[in-house]
């Protein structure tokens, strides 16, 4: 009894059919680790959304998109050891692992293909109050993929680094975007038009599970009719009758059930129905918790 849900499923880029010329430009993602290379794939599939909620015409949202992907193309060049550490950064290895901006930057501009793309490495870490890198400049000079492509940097990195299984408890994360809209660092129409995206995730992950609790309930049926069998078995006195019920049961068993082990997997079903149940519930308080949320 298991029901894994992908809390990325519905991020997969869909709008767009990305032509041949821009294949070149994703794979270069390929050169990257695997950790790196998921995260830039979030981070593309979030600003795509984010550009349709902000209604960004489809020229731009494409060319957004793929400013995304190529964000932290940088990465390449910082060492393994500082690029995969598991604790804290030294100050020394935070200011290593900010060169990845204009690294990836200069390597956007030395090939034609990629140049188009360059504003994805260089500002994706400029905040609007000047308190980014690798130039920290402020408001107007950050060009509003920059600004696009920060908030949804920073949303993945934080969902990533708490390893979510599922959107409960994300509204935390989502604070987090707030306090750096307050601080002046992130675009509060864009963190807006996030919660709209977030809200639409957990949605479908509440539609992913309610068809998953909807088995469930057709299996419990099931179970509960063979339970039935059960008691009027127990209760009867003669064994043709006995025989009856033990029959109907049979009849009923899937799989590896038997006689002997169905009660035990009943239990289980029952277990697994009210645990998904559970979650449900608790994803319709996020979202109400995250529709109460203000800028």
């Amino acid at each position: 009894m298991s029901h894994e849900f992908d809390f990325y499923d519905k991020t997969n880029l869909k709008s767009y059919n990305l032509d041949e010329s821009m294949r070149y430009q994703l794979n270069m993602l390929d050169r990257l680790d695997v950790f790196t290379r998921r995260h830039c794939e979030n981070v593309a599939s979030l600003t795509c959304r984010l550009c349709e909620y902000l209604h960004c015409n489809k020229g731009f949202t494409e060319y957004c998109t793929i400013c995304a992907y190529l964000h932290d193309i940088g990465k390449l060049f910082i060492p393994p050891e500082v690029l995969q550490k598991p604790g804290k950064l030294t100050d020394q290895e935070y200011e290593t692992m900010k060169t990845h901006t204009t690294l990836g930057y200069e390597m956007c501009m030395k090939d034609s293909k990629l140049q188009p793309y360059a504003a994805g490495a260089i500002y994706h870490h400029e905040a609007l109050n000047g308190a980014g890198y690798p130039r920290g400049l402020t408001k107007k000079e950050i060009p509003y993929e920059g600004q696009i492509i920060r908030v949804a940097d920073e949303y993945d990195a934080i969902v990533s680094k708490r390893q979510y299984k599922s959107h409960i408890g994300i509204s935390d994360t989502l604070k987090i975007l707030i306090e750096n809209c307050q601080s002046g660092k992130n675009n509060p129409l864009i963190v807006k038009k996030l919660f709209k995206v977030v809200i639409d995730d957990i949605e479908y992950e509440i539609s992913c599970i309610q068809g998953y609790v909807e088995d469930l309930e057709n299996e419990l049926k099931r179970f509960e009719q063979m339970e039935k069998y059960r008691e009027k078995r127990d209760a009867s006195k003669k064994e043709k009758d006995k025989n009856y019920y033990t029959e109907g049961i049979k009849m009923l068993l899937k799989n590896n059930e038997t006689i002997e082990n169905y009660l035990s997997i009943y239990e289980e079903y029952k277990k697994a129905y009210e645990t998904r149940k559970a979650i449900i519930d608790n994803l319709y308080k996020e979202i109400k918790i995250i529709k109460k949320l203000k800028i």
